[in-house]
């Protein structure tokens, strides 16, 4: 193992646990939730389709703090990377504060739409108007992530989201079993956490962002933000309406391929932060070279750097897959006792361990595209690829009886499109910053 596999490792080992966290909230809901009945997880599955909507929309401010603090602090701009972190904040909890009387005043037409009816509309309802409380403290979390990211500091997120993590599964059992509150409690339990860590955030980055020249909200300094944002919301929007849209698919077709659907969601977005891992600090690092550049220094080589993360993400994707598929009966048996919903879960189980392969492929790439700001592209690939799997789609629809398999055939043809054009894009991009390194260097 090379020193560039070694600082990769390093600095993925904690961004592997402040990945984990969001969807750990939402493995311990499912687990908790699913022992209360298949109404409750269906209810369960569609809020947390909104849920993982708004709060993976905003997924935007870390991207875009990231790679702005890291170039800048490459640059040795410390003032400048203090303003980009304080103005993320601000972004932050604008865009949070903003989300909670629309997903309360909306969530029984937003759950309606995603096909809810009957008890699991009243659940859906009941989680989404409680857990829209939290969706502030998220938010600015994620800013907060973007500066320690930025700066290559990612332990104090993990050990903020471990111990929040830890307080959501003792609150939860305590709520939801000891007071029986039910559904009600595993979002009271969500609520909870979620402030906590944002709390335990804001105090954290305090010392990153005393060097800021400008602690007020400003508009002209949000815009590059906004401006990046507009991208990546198109990117994360395509690939939510692909997993928002199949959420919508299973519910018409029967409850019990609903609550299956939810159950392999939920882990398929627990593996996929495992592999983001990887990807995370090689789009810290990637930004890291581009603002050395500035100052007139040599940079690392941007696509071996490439390879060297896609290389490693594939061989931890063999793994989770081996894992995946030698452990889905009993998965499934983890969060569910109906028998309907163990067989839908292992197909689909099966289905998403080949998923990973491509699936690693394609998000390491997409931290290298991140971190040299190809905004433009990703956004608009990523509304293709939408549109690729629509008839697919279509096709499951008219025909019910192809169930979860169908849904996830469908996931199964989307993810090796995107490794296949990240792939070529990657190496596109890089060998063209290679050689305005080397424009520059010389002109230095």
């Amino acid at each position: 193992m090379n020193k560039l596999d070694q600082r990769l490792i390093a600095l993925a080992v904690p961004a592997l646990g402040t990945l984990a966290a969001e969807p750990l909230y939402r493995l311990v809901d499912t687990a908790v939730v699913g022992r209360l009945g298949t109404d409750q997880l269906g209810g369960l599955a569609i809020a947390v389709a909104v849920l993982s909507l708004v709060i993976a929309s905003s997924n935007f401010i870390t991207y875009g703090t990231t790679q702005r603090v890291a170039h800048r602090l490459g640059a040795e701009q410390i003032i400048e990377a203090a303003n980009v972190g304080v103005q993320a904040v601000w972004l932050g909890a604008i865009v949070g504060v903003a989300a909670v009387p629309i997903l309360i005043l909306g969530a029984g037409p937003m759950a309606s739409a995603l096909g809810a009816s009957n008890e699991v509309l009243e659940f859906a309802v009941q989680y989404l108007r409680i857990a829209a409380l939290s969706v502030p403290f998220v938010v600015v979390s994620l800013a907060a992530q973007g500066v320690q990211r930025g700066a290559s500091d990612f332990p104090p997120p993990l050990v903020i989201l471990v111990c929040s993590n830890a307080a959501n599964v003792v609150v939860e059992l305590i709520l939801v079993f000891r007071f029986d509150l039910g559904v009600a409690g595993a979002a009271w339990s969500t609520v909870i956490a979620q402030a906590g860590a944002g709390i335990a955030f804001l105090a954290v980055i305090q010392g990153r962002l005393k060097h800021a020249s400008q602690r007020r909200p400003n508009y002209s300094e949000m815009l590059p933000l906004l401006t990046a944002g507009r991208h990546l919301l198109l990117r994360v929007g395509s690939m939510l309406a692909v997993f928002t849209g199949a959420t919508a698919i299973a519910a018409r077709i029967d409850d019990a391929t609903l609550a299956a659907h939810q159950i392999v969601v939920t882990i398929f977005l627990f593996l996929a932060l495992l592999l983001d891992a990887l990807a995370i600090p090689a789009q810290t690092l990637v930004a890291e070279e581009l603002g050395r550049v500035e100052r007139g220094l040599d940079g690392a080589d941007a696509l071996l750097l490439a390879r060297r993360v896609m290389r490693l993400s594939v061989i931890f994707a063999t793994g989770l897959a081996i894992v995946i598929t030698a452990l889905s009966p009993l998965l499934a048996r983890v969060f569910s006792s109906d028998r309907d919903v163990i067989s839908r879960t292992t197909s689909g189980l099966l289905i998403l361990a080949v998923l990973l392969l491509p699936g690693a492929v394609a998000f390491a790439y997409d931290g290298i595209l991140i971190g040299t700001a190809d905004y433009r592209f990703i956004g608009r690939a990523s509304l293709a690829y939408l549109l690729a799997v629509v008839p697919i789609a279509a096709v499951v629809v008219l025909t019910p009886s192809l169930g979860i398999v169908g849904i996830w055939f469908g996931l199964l043809v989307w993810m090796p499109l995107r490794a296949v054009v990240n792939h070529r894009r990657t190496a596109i991009v890089l060998s063209g910053k290679h050689h305005a390194w080397s424009d520059a260097l010389s002109a230095s």
